[in-house]
């Protein structure tokens, strides 16, 4: 089996197991589904990864994140743990914020950490706060796997944001499937199309044995059907 050669994750390009045709019939199919029920919401586009030959309990549990080509959520809602120039710049963006005062006021009350770990899909915090945060918060945010990402002061923290919507993340737990939204209702054919690949590519680089690891693929949208990729 010659699959040494294909670790490396190609972003264009045909999928060696997958044709171009089929991705973007399935594409048109949950696109097509989404047109006939439209939704008061913008549907995610999600693809739904069953594993084979893989035993969680034995088999190392792999993590990965990578950054799509295109925003796949773009209502991600992002907050910031910032000092004051990135309060400030927070401010003006438009995004939530909050100071290290912010993270003291919850007096580590668990609850409330674990409700505000809720509320956001991610974290953003400046130097000087990252390190404060297990003595301010404790291990909740961690414990919610949304430990904040660092954010430097010369860095555009706008452009940060849209990155960390960008970035989908797969993680095997104890289960043999995996589900991660790559695109959303909104996005042409070819942007769901190089998000996909890209994706697809990415957790094959992930796996033990490459594609013969992967049993099924489906992509959906949030209320829509199944459509099988492979």
């Amino acid at each position: 089996e010659g699959d040494g050669c294909a670790r490396g994750v190609r972003a264009t390009g045909s999928m060696a197991k997958i044709a171009n045709a089929h991705l973007r019939s399935c594409i048109q199919q949950v696109l097509e589904g989404s047109e006939e029920k439209k939704r008061e919401f913008l549907e995610t586009i999600e693809l739904q990864i069953g594993l084979k030959n893989y035993d969680p309990q034995k088999d190392k549990r792999f993590a990965g994140n990578i950054k799509l080509p295109h925003i796949p959520r773009p209502k991600m809602r992002v907050c910031v743990l910032g000092d004051a120039f990135h309060c400030e710049k927070a401010g003006s963006l438009g995004l939530d914020h909050k100071n290290a005062d912010g993270l003291k006021n919850f007096n580590k009350n668990k609850k409330l950490i674990k409700k505000f770990a809720k509320k956001y899909h991610a974290f953003l915090a400046s130097e000087s706060l990252i390190k404060q945060i297990p003595r301010l918060l404790g291990p909740g945010l961690n414990k919610a796997g949304k430990f904040p990402t660092l954010v430097q002061q010369q860095e555009d923290l706008s452009n940060k944001v849209d990155e960390i919507k960008a970035t989908i993340k797969f993680q095997l737990k104890k289960v043999l499937c995996l589900n991660v939204a790559v695109g959303h209702c909104g996005m042409s054919e070819s942007e769901i199309v190089d998000n996909l690949k890209l994706s697809i590519n990415f957790l094959v680089s992930l796996l033990k044995k490459n594609w013969q690891n992967i049993k099924v693929l489906y992509i959906k949208s949030t209320m829509g059907k199944p459509v099988r990729l492979y």
